[in-house]
């Protein structure tokens, strides 16, 4: 039968766990030596100037500035109305597929693609006709309405 320590006896057993904890005590002193965990306070500490950079000296109290609470603003800003300009625009029917009932109108003045269902045409339409429509605002973008074909 092969050993796989050359300890015969009970004396050399204890001696080589004796010098294998003393080797492991001395790796955990190291690394506890070398460790960057535990530092102070003062060397984990960071601070935000007044440009919103952080920093690592703390702010001059001399350049401290007094902010009102109520000039804080912590939610988006509410969207302002915007007035509804119906204008008339004109543009380039791009594709339109009367059995499923829709299609998309390539504006002329801004190039956008708009959306156009059936029930918002005056006269039909097919791909490549001049239109002229007024938009509106559907759920998920602009809507073409009023659209009728320019002769």
């Amino acid at each position: 039968m092969a050993r796989g320590r050359e300890a015969f006896n009970k004396k050399d057993r204890e001696k080589a766990m004796l010098k294998k904890r003393k080797e492991k005590e001395k790796r955990k002193e190291e690394r506890k030596a070398n460790s960057a965990k535990g530092k102070g306070l003062d060397d984990m500490i960071a601070y935000v100037d007044e440009f919103g950079n952080i920093v690592s000296t703390p702010p001059d109290p001399a350049s401290r500035q007094e902010i009102k609470a109520e000039d804080i603003q912590i939610s988006t800003s509410k969207k302002e109305d915007m007035p509804l300009v119906n204008q008339i625009r004109t543009g380039t029917v791009t594709f339109f597929d009367e059995s499923k009932g829709f299609g998309f109108i390539r504006d002329d003045a801004s190039g956008e693609r708009i959306f156009v269902h059936i029930n918002a045409l005056e006269s039909p339409v097919t791909e490549n006709d001049k239109v002229s429509f007024e938009t509106v605002s559907g759920p998920k973008g602009l809507s073409a309405v009023k659209v009728s074909v320019i002769a």
